[in-house]
């Protein structure tokens, strides 16, 4: 049997996740560490490994009548611990939680006046025209990361719902960077976005974690392809050997790991935020996850302990909610890569387990306005009733 996972949080919200490569076998697993519902909606998170139809299909039928949304994924945060290749479930009960769920189509080219007019209606829903107090409610957005259209539609969302705070990720494909899909009832789509808007009683907050200090390396963005998020030369030499030089590197050394061990970051209001390399192209040009462009100044950083800043952010949230229950995260793929390639991957699994934290590992985190990288962001979820705002 294939390793298989479920919990049960206080709220009632339950998960269940497997790693099984047969279809039988892993809807059977998921069903049954769910158990019997009622569920209002589903969440899926699932590798590239599995047929995206079949297994959408096979969902439908275990669990006929749940609108199931998800997308998938650069692995994932399960109750049992990181899983590269499987699915992971994250069942919303019918009661304490109001989900609205919709989709945007063709994000690349109608994504923000699309966004916009989905986050309108799906807010209108929650705000009643009478004059009653509504519940506290927070949206959770998930967008096919390799559309490269993440920056526009945040922003957009986050304008149209105010004052709803706003998380969420982008649906990768492993480490393939082919294409990734998002899910919503029953379809399969690329080059889309999922936004959920759900309203609960349970006490929650909103955050985001980071990891690095900038050193004293600027790095200046002096040719890119702006519109494919590729960057050129940096400092007027060619990208890859640039940035390879300034973190003590040969070109023919860069990957997935260093770039998660070597972050750049930006200021940003008097803030670093990450901009993640993507990948090095056979040119020397370098991709890069978030949008980029000629003139921006880079800031070479350094991670600083993973595993201390990411507890730290976590008790700091428990105390303002009396706890954590269960926390719904949304982990950049190059922290994984970090903590695999200075050996706490491990640790990192047993400190997400005792905060309950589930989720997948993105190309992407969306926190509030904006899209960032090497990040988890996230929602919490607290252990006591909810205070009458």
């Amino acid at each position: 049997m294939a390793r298989a996972s479920s919990a049960i949080s206080a709220s009632g919200v339950r998960c269940a996740s497997s790693g099984s490569g047969n279809l039988a076998e892993l809807v059977a697993q998921l069903s049954a560490g769910l158990g019997p519902g009622p569920f209002q909606h589903i969440v899926a998170y699932f590798s590239t490994d599995y047929d995206a139809e079949a297994l959408v299909a096979a969902l439908a039928s275990a669990f006929p009548d749940v609108p199931v949304s998800g997308c998938s994924t650069a692995g994932a945060i399960t109750p049992g611990g990181m899983l590269d290749d499987g699915v992971l479930l994250i069942a919303f009960p019918v009661a304490g939680f109001a989900v609205h769920s919709g989709i945007v189509e063709d994000v690349s080219e109608f994504g923000v006046e699309r966004a916009t007019d989905l986050a309108r209606r799906l807010k209108s829903r929650i705000v009643p025209e009478e004059a009653v107090r509504r519940k506290p409610a927070f949206a959770i957005m998930l967008v096919d990361g390799t559309s490269q259209t993440e920056e526009t539609i945040v922003a957009a969302v986050h304008w149209a719902i105010e004052h709803v705070p706003l998380i969420g990720g982008s649906a990768g494909d492993g480490l393939t960077f082919r294409g990734a899909v998002v899910v919503h009832e029953g379809r399969v789509l690329t080059d889309a976005a999922v936004l959920l808007l759900i309203e609960t009683d349970i006490p929650f907050r909103v955050f985001k974690t980071q990891n690095f200090e900038p050193t004293p390396i600027k790095l200046v963005v002096t040719a890119a392809d702006t519109e494919r998020r590729i960057v050129k030369e940096l400092n007027a030499e060619p990208a890859a050997r640039e940035y390879a030089s300034a973190i003590g590197l040969l070109p023919d050394d860069l990957g997935p790991f260093s770039f998660a061990s070597y972050p750049l970051v930006v200021k940003v209001g008097g803030n670093y935020y990450c901009r993640s390399i993507r990948k090095m192209n056979e040119d020397g040009s370098l991709s890069f996850f978030c949008a980029i462009d000629e003139g921006l100044v880079f800031t070479v950083a350094r991670p600083q302990d993973m595993l201390r800043s990411t507890e730290e952010a976590l008790d700091a949230i428990g105390d303002e909610i009396g706890g954590i229950d269960l926390v719904i995260g949304f982990d950049c793929v190059l922290r994984r890569l970090d903590a695999e390639n200075r050996q706490i991957r491990h640790q990192m699994e047993d400190l997400y387990q005792r905060y309950g934290v589930v989720g997948f590992h993105t190309y992407g985190e969306q926190f509030n306005a904006m899209h960032l990288n090497q990040t988890l962001t996230g929602i919490a979820f607290g252990k006591r009733a909810s205070q009458t705002r």
